[in-house]
């Protein structure tokens, strides 16, 4: 009987344990040092981190100048058919583009970052040959870019590595865009949209960056924090619950800070990829009737803020708010075309 029971915990124990693995990285944004890495490089459905990419070229527009802040962004009858629709817009209603990037970042508006899309490079499909040529010049080797927004594409993958390298680009190229990361709250024409980034109201110094949600991906984040002169990224990927995402996010942020974690000898640079694997499916582990057990599962691997268990959070604070009044526009939902991309000299 012994023998019998050895023989099942082996077996179980065989099964969770890679079933359990998801990515985690851990960075010195300052010096690029990397403090922690679990499977930084396997490629990851990203989710409404995807957003991040659109931010970068998009700010890339800005700097160019074939786009101001003052640009108007419509809602075209393709952006108001995305899925998880939340900020109550509808076709031909428009924004300024400072405000869409509000939207879209603060907020994880699909519609409006399928809009904006549209706005800076004329199609979404334009935009996202963009995005990849972004991801190919910034050494991003396990990403694809399928569309603006994140929703499920199978051809749409990247890496913690990857959204670290993205992330930390933005942070540093386009220090006049940080505001819109640490927004926890876009108000649009009356109506709330919070941002599920936690860390920003939870987390004391935490300054951005992104949040995502797929079945097929878990729950992803993309955070930032400072402290005494030092900013520390975190990036989790898979993760299960809204609290594990933040948690777990929070513990390796006090650790860093800390001093527990320290640098492994590689720079983020120096992670490397593993392009040609496959990212996992995680809609199984999260939307069928294997969820509870799998839940279960996470909830005991971390247990921090559960009843009876630390949280690395504190009291919620009050959410950094911008508001957004969106205007009349072209009632067939057609954008402005865009100035031309300016030629390299």
């Amino acid at each position: 009987m012994r023998n019998l029971f050895a023989a099942i915990f082996l077996s179980i124990t065989a099964f969770a344990v890679p079933a359990m693995a998801t990515p985690a990285l851990v960075v010195d944004v300052g010096s690029r040092a990397v403090l922690y890495a679990d499977d930084a490089g396997h490629p990851w459905f990203p989710a409404s981190t995807t957003k991040l990419m659109t931010a970068l070229v998009t700010f890339e527009a800005l700097q160019a100048g074939e786009v101001t802040l003052d640009t108007p962004v419509v809602m075209t009858p393709k952006a108001m058919s995305q899925k998880s629709l939340h900020a109550g817009l509808s076709v031909g209603r428009g924004m300024r583009l400072e405000d869409a990037l509000y939207a879209a970042f603060a907020g994880s508006a699909n519609e409006v970052a399928v809009a904006l899309s549209q706005t800076v490079a004329g199609s979404e499909a334009a935009f996202v040959e963009r995005m990849n040529a972004a991801a190919e010049r910034l050494g991003m080797t396990a990403s694809h870019f399928a569309n603006a927004n994140g929703l499920f594409d199978p051809s749409q993958h990247v890496s913690a590595r990857d959204l670290a390298i993205l992330a930390m680009t933005i942070n540093q190229r386009f220090p006049q865009y940080r505001q819109i990361f640490r927004t926890a709250r876009v108000v649009i024409d009356g109506k709330a949209v919070d941002s599920f980034n936690e860390l920003l109201t939870r987390y004391p110094g935490a300054v951005g960056m992104k949040t995502g949600f797929l079945c097929a991906s878990g729950r992803n984040l993309v955070g930032i924090a400072e402290r005494d002169d030092r900013r520390i990224m975190v990036v989790l990927l898979g993760a299960t619950t809204d609290r594990e995402r933040a948690e777990r996010a929070a513990k390796l942020l006090d650790e860093a800070f800390s001093g527990k974690l320290q640098p492994i000898g590689k720079t983020i640079d120096e992670i490397a990829d593993q392009p040609n694997e496959a990212p996992p499916d995680m809609r199984m582990k999260l939307c069928s009737d294997q969820t509870a057990p799998y839940e279960a599962a996470r909830d005991a691997l971390y247990p921090m803020g559960l009843p009876g268990h630390e949280s690395y959070l504190g009291p919620a604070t009050e959410p950094a708010t911008h508001v957004v009044h969106t205007f009349e526009a072209d009632p067939n939902g057609r954008v402005p075309v865009p100035t031309p991309r300016p030629e390299a000299g």
